[in-house]
């Protein structure tokens, strides 16, 4: 691929998933794009970065788009909906990690790095997962939990077949923005202070607990998140990895997601042969001698981290396994969608569509 100047806007940039999006393109292949940083009213004017170039936020106008060879969405979904379609109508490619557009005809959602592993051992063989072209709305990148279950599903899959799956997914406050974190640092703060708790966004009590569904008024709606990992597991594996039996918990934690899976081979192997296909890129095996993986630990690390033992521990050869896997979520998203950018750069080969 040639070395392109492309132009990219993000807007959402003073959001959690928008900073971390911006220090991640200072370090990827876009990296020589011109950047323009975009968000509401409340945050226009305030000075950012994207590598080594600071730029001040611009406030989204009619004419914001124009020329623009992508558009990152990492805002809040009604500012999502209010201007995506500006964006397309400028010719631009939009990449939304606010999942607005999720439901929209024509919206696409892409994992990159685990169709390579589909892709592999099978170049040019057949895929049933959908390709971006110019009709493409919008491409939303994965859900950061089904990226790191399918990309190591397909790992599995690909090369010691699968028989079932089962994982417990933790999530930190993180991933619904700043809002959740604070109210979670709220929460904290007036429970050690015998107060009364803040509920705007959780309406229950999250710090110091682990909760797989929240109150009734809850802002944040668990069962449709874990809808969403379902469906974007299935989208992205375009079925070809075994069905997942899913629950999804919300951990007093503010970033990184915790998974714990039981996986069941066909056959009985041995642990240096599922570590042996685990380790690669964008996976980091974590042996037995070595601190387990956490979610502080895998905080601003780009590789999802795994431990695994076989069930029952000590087996030479088993045909089930555990692991516990950690990831930092911002980051992940962010690398994907980067990836998903990526991707797409084919469609505009000159930082134009053809």
């Amino acid at each position: 691929m040639p070395n392109t100047t492309y132009k990219i806007a993000i807007v959402g940039a003073s959001s959690l998933a928008g900073k971390e999006l911006n220090e991640a393109m200072g370090e990827s292949a876009l990296a020589a794009s011109d950047f323009v940083l975009m968000d509401d009213e409340e945050v226009m004017g305030q000075l950012e970065s994207v590598g080594d170039e600071a730029t001040f936020i611009q406030r989204i106008g009619p004419r914001s788009f124009e020329h623009m060879d992508f558009v990152f969405f990492a805002s809040h979904p009604e500012v999502t909906r209010r201007h995506w379609q500006s964006a397309v109508r400028a010719g631009a490619s939009v990449i939304d990690l606010s999942y607005e557009l999720e439901a929209e005809a024509g919206t696409l959602v892409r994992a990159p790095w685990v169709m390579e592993v589909f892709q592999k051992d099978r170049p040019g063989g057949h895929l049933t997962v959908a390709e971006p072209n110019l009709k493409t709305a919008a491409i939303l990148p994965a859900h950061p939990a089904a990226l790191l279950l399918a990309l190591v599903m397909a790992r599995l899959q690909e090369n010691l077949p699968l028989r079932s799956v089962a994982a417990t997914v933790l999530e930190p406050a993180s991933q619904y923005g700043r809002a959740a974190m604070d109210e979670l640092h709220q929460q904290t703060v007036t429970l050690l202070s015998f107060q009364n708790l803040p509920r705007e966004q959780y309406d229950a009590q999250v710090a110091f607990n682990l909760l797989p569904a929240l109150g009734e008024e809850a802002k944040i709606r668990l069962a449709a998140t874990e809808e969403r990992i379902r469906r974007h597991y299935v989208e992205i594996s375009g079925g070809r990895l075994p069905e997942l039996a899913l629950q999804l918990a919300h951990a007093p934690t503010f970033h990184g997601y915790i998974a714990a899976l039981l996986v069941e081979m066909e056959e009985p192997v041995a642990e240096s042969q599922v570590e042996a296909v685990l380790q690669g890129e964008h996976v980091d095996i974590v042996l037995g001698e070595s601190d387990p993986p956490s979610n502080l630990s895998a905080a601003g690390q780009e590789d999802i981290l795994v431990r695994m033992r076989p069930e029952p521990p000590g087996s030479e050869k088993a045909a089930r396994f555990w692991l516990w896997i950690a990831a930092d979520n911002l980051k992940l998203t962010a690398l994907n969608a980067i990836a998903c950018a990526q991707e797409l750069r084919r469609l505009r080969p000159h930082g134009k569509v053809q």
